[in-house]
């Protein structure tokens, strides 16, 4: 058995590989969570995110490199590795003719871990208090997804692993999943959460990997992605768009002015040199009907990074591979 110390990092991965035939779903990915952070892995779908989380969890083997959680790896100490862990590899399973209370009790005898009384202490946590003696089979699937969390705090664990846990929920649960993940954090639990939305990883987390294609296409900082961000480009739309764009062409070189692809026009350039560009439109009494960001800067980033080969994309804030 492996003793850990305060000193372990949460999750230490070390050029983690894992293929399929030809295919490599994961290579050569190394991150470390520290404890007490909300890490995210970010990634379209296909990246490789819910691969790593497997082998994290045990549930398939890397080709090669290492993982170890507090200290301890599979390869040592087996399914020891995971005390102190808790949470889901894609939306946790229930059964639905069964209240949620009876679903974590199950799940807490099964586990043989947590108290009787904590059960209403997770419940609370997560918003379902009052809930709690409905049929599962009646919950919408955020209530389902804060179930999920729920089962897994009985653990009282250090670290919380979630596989995406806003994908398929509406706005509402979003927002709610959102806010219990931050106060989970802010209780000084580490979280290490898969996603697919830049702006998610954006609120929440303290340090990001983004792959793509199996690859780390960025390693750090979220202060370090917002430096890197490009300018994200505004929708423009006017009622002369010709003179528009020969205004851009003849006067803010710094401006560029093209046709967008579902009507008007998309202005990238500086914050500054923009500003000007509207004001000289202005001027000129061409009529401004709207000019709005196409995407946020941080989600211009993300499809800069994902849409390119990983060989062309290896931007990092912070190096990924020790």
């Amino acid at each position: 058995m492996t003793l850990t110390t305060d000193a372990d990092p949460a999750v230490d991965v070390v050029g983690v590989t894992k293929r399929y035939g030809p295919l490599v779903a994961v290579d050569d990915v190394s991150l470390r969570v520290a404890p007490g952070e909300v890490y995210g892995i970010l990634g379209p779908n296909g990246a490789g995110k819910t691969t790593l989380l497997r082998m994290l969890f045990g549930l398939i083997r890397p080709d090669s490199g290492t993982i170890a959680v507090f200290g301890r790896s599979w390869s040592r100490d087996d399914v020891r590795t995971l005390d102190g862990v808790a949470g889901f590899i894609e939306s946790p399973k229930f059964y639905p003719y069964l209240t949620g209370r009876q679903n974590l009790e199950g799940l807490r005898l099964l586990d043989g871990s947590g108290l009787p009384d904590r059960l209403e202490e997770v419940l609370d946590v997560v918003d379902l208090t009052g809930r709690e003696d409905d049929k599962v089979g009646g919950y919408s699937y955020g209530m389902r997804q804060r179930l999920g969390v729920a089962a897994s705090l009985l653990r009282s664990p250090r670290l919380l692993v979630l596989d995406e846990p806003a994908n398929g929920l509406d706005p509402g649960g979003i927002r709610d999943m959102r806010a219990l993940v931050k106060r989970l954090a802010d209780g000084g639990l580490t979280v290490l959460l898969s996603s697919h939305h830049m702006d998610e990883v954006e609120e929440i987390c303290d340090n990001v990997t983004i792959m793509n294609r199996g690859s780390v296409a960025f390693h750090g900082t979220i202060d370090d992605l917002r430096a890197m961000a490009p300018d994200p480009g505004h929708l423009l739309r006017t009622g002369d768009d010709r003179q528009a764009v020969a205004i851009g062409r003849a006067r803010h070189p710094g401006v560029v002015v093209e046709p967008a692809p579902d009507g008007g026009l998309v202005a990238t350039g500086s914050e500054r040199d923009l500003s000007a560009y509207v004001a000289d439109l202005v001027r000129a009494e061409v009529p401004l009907l709207a000019f709005t960001p196409t995407r946020t800067p941080l989600e211009a980033l993300f499809f800069m990074l994902t849409d390119a080969r990983p060989d062309d994309v290896r931007l990092r804030g912070k190096e990924a591979v020790r």
